[in-house]
């Protein structure tokens, strides 16, 4: 049977799909099964961050992440997704995908693998330790992008030192912006009360400089803390920089970042640079491994607890 076809088995992709990371936890996607027989994923426009955000690139790349989710979830169902990206832009812009299915076909012990871990990975904004990821795992990391058409580049000590510099300067810049401080503070802060759940999860205040961690605002009785000495970074890229290309970035970084959880390794965001970028509407230009779609920070961090989702109703279109 389909997985679509039931109002049980679509409510499972509809709570599968949600757990995605998004930009600022905005969760900006929807989806609707079709007669039972396909399903679409589509953005929802009222989730989108009209100041940061105006390319909708990070829409994009949160639309990717739930969509890989929800390749996962039709795989551990006993199917193949069978996925057409951007299918009929022309008459409606906000689909971004439309998912069919194949003959039954069992998952492979890794797809289980990646699936069981969904609702446990978690964004980390907390200090990792400083033992150094291993290489064996980082190539695990790499080859996940790669499945996805992306490419995960590790950065070197001095490359790393470098950007985070970059970062500092973007978010210099931003704090400067009134509109995008007002587009921040309404998500990670009063936008999650506003809709009846508990607040953004915050991460402590960094007393480094420069900082490896975003600071989101007010962090209770925490006072600034100090990260590790040589963070990992890592930019995710792709071959272009247009939807397309933002929709496999999403399934990229959703497939690593699960594959980070199986090896107990955590991630968190440094995308101030990106969100400059996109304000000012301005494509990434073209490097020799491609456009950054994402900065992160991977290490191994302490436990967390999770972001709060959309309730799975909400999630249908």
């Amino acid at each position: 049977m389909s997985p679509f076809a039931t109002e049980r088995a679509f409510h499972r992709l509809l709570t599968v799909a949600g757990q995605a990371p998004s930009v600022l936890n905005t969760q900006p996607w929807r989806l609707e099964a079709i007669r039972g027989e396909f399903a679409e994923l589509l953005a929802d426009p009222d989730r989108r961050l009209r100041v940061s955000d105006p390319r909708g690139r990070s829409l994009h790349v949160s639309c990717g992440a739930a969509l890989f989710n929800l390749r996962l979830a039709v795989r551990t169902a006993g199917h193949r997704p069978l996925v057409w990206l951007l299918p009929n832009t022309a008459e409606e812009p906000r689909l971004l995908a439309a998912v069919r299915v194949s003959t039954y076909r069992p998952a492979s012990a890794r797809t289980r693998e990646l699936y069981d871990r969904i609702g446990l990975r978690r964004t980390n904004r907390e200090p990792f330790g400083e033992r150094r990821v291993p290489e064996q795992v980082l190539a695990d990391l790499r080859h996940a992008a790669s499945c996805e058409g992306a490419c995960l580049v590790l950065l070197g000590r001095h490359a790393a030192s470098d950007l985070l510099e970059y970062v500092a300067i973007a978010d210099d810049e931003l704090a400067k912006d009134g509109d995008y401080q007002a587009e921040l503070r309404a998500w990670t802060m009063s936008g999650n009360r506003r809709e009846g759940l508990p607040s953004y999860v915050q991460g402590p205040g960094c007393a480094d400089d420069p900082a490896p961690v975003r600071d989101f605002g007010p962090h209770g009785e925490r006072g600034p803390v100090h990260f590790e000495a040589l963070p990992q970074l890592a930019v995710l890229t792709t071959a272009g920089d247009g939807p397309l290309d933002w929709l496999r970035a999403g399934q990229a970084l959703q497939r690593l970042l699960l594959t980070a959880t199986v090896h107990g390794i955590s991630a968190s965001f440094l995308n101030q640079p990106l969100d400059l970028r996109d304000m000012r509407r301005r494509s990434d230009p073209h490097h020799r491994r491609g456009h950054i779609q994402m900065i992160m920070r991977l290490g191994y961090g302490p436990a967390v607890p999770r972001a709060p989702r959309r309730p799975a109703a909400e999630l249908r279109e």
